[in-house]
């Protein structure tokens, strides 16, 4: 089992490095994990994908690939890059707190 520390809380991670538990996820959590990966201050629009990722996550039981995420999240292809680069719908999920995504590599 491998974990790591975010915020003073060990937290179990899987082998991409995204939280084995999504229920462990808060929005500081995610502030912490997008430090992390390089993305600046998390702002509305990454919440409005990050928000999306997490409802469909709960109802579906699996994160939202990128075709789906520019489909029907509101944000566009060239928009979701812009937020989260290298790899939008992986990076997304990360620090949604959720899985990577089936199809991403």
């Amino acid at each position: 089992m491998a974990t790591k520390e975010i915020l003073g809380k060990v937290l179990e991670i899987d082998n991409d490095g995204h939280l084995k538990n999504p229920s462990d996820w808060n929005e500081d959590i995610a502030k912490a994990l997008a430090a992390e990966e390089g993305i600046g201050e998390l702002n509305e629009r990454h919440f409005v994908v990050i928000n999306y990722m997490r409802k469909e996550f709960q109802e579906k039981g699996d994160a939202p690939s990128i075709r789906k995420l520019t489909k029907e999240s509101g944000v566009d292809t060239k928009e979701l890059y812009q937020l989260f680069p290298k790899g939008p719908a992986k990076l997304a999920s990360k620090i949604a707190g959720l899985p990577k995504p089936k199809g991403c590599i």
